[in-house]
C-alpha cells in the first residue's frame, strides 16, 4: 500500500511492529482495510490491525477504514465466524530453513498465526465506503437500507 500511495505522490512512512507505538504520537490517521463490516460496526480486518488500532486509540488518533458496502455482513461478532478462527502456516513467520537449523530450539515452540483479528467498534472512528462515509453506529442502519430482511438469514 506504502508503494501506491508514493507513487501517487502521497507522503507515507512504513513503521516497523516493533516501533509502533513510540511512533504512533506523530500520526494523525490511521487507515486499514477490511475483511468484513459486522452488523454492530465492528471490523474484521488482516492480522495486526488491532495492535495499530489500540495503539492509536491510546493516543487519540483517528482511525478509518477504507472498504466498500459488499463487506457489510448482517453476522454479529459472536454469531459463529469462522473467519475469526482461520490461521496461517507457520512457513510465514519462521521458514523452514531456520526450521532446521535450529529444530532443538523450536521444538518446544507453538506458532500461532491469525489471519484476521477482530477490532471492536468503539476503536473506528469512520468507514469510508464507496457510497459515502459513515461511523460505526449507523452500520446496522446501512443494512436495512441496502439488504433485505430475508438476505440476513444466514444458514451454516
Amino acid at each position: 500500500m506504502a508503494v501506491f500511495l508514493a507513487e501517487a505522490g502521497i507522503e507515507c512512512v512504513c513503521i516497523p511492529d516493533a516501533a509502533l507505538y513510540a511512533m504512533m504520537a506523530r500520526i494523525n490517521k490511521v487507515l486499514v482495510p477490511a475483511h468484513a463490516v459486522l452488523a454492530n460496526g465492528g471490523l474484521v480486518a488482516p492480522s495486526g490491525c488491532n495492535m495499530v488500532v489500540l495503539a492509536a486509540n491510546q493516543n487519540s488518533v483517528p482511525v478509518v477504514c477504507l472498504t466498500d458496502m459488499f463487506k457489510l455482513t448482517p453476522l454479529f461478532p459472536h454469531e459463529g465466524q469462522d473467519t475469526l478462527n482461520d490461521f496461517w502456516s507457520p512457513m510465514s513467520v519462521v521458514g523452514y530453513s531456520q526450521w532446521n537449523m535450529e529444530i532443538s530450539m523450536l521444538a518446544e515452540v507453538d506458532f500461532v498465526n491469525p489471519v484476521h483479528d477482530y477490532i471492536r467498534p468503539e476503536l473506528i472512528s469512520l468507514y469510508v465506503t464507496n457510497v459515502g462515509s459513515f461511523q460505526p453506529s449507523y452500520v446496522y442502519r446501512l443494512l436495512a437500507e441496502y439488504y433485505q430482511n430475508d438476505s440476513w438469514k444466514v444458514s451454516m
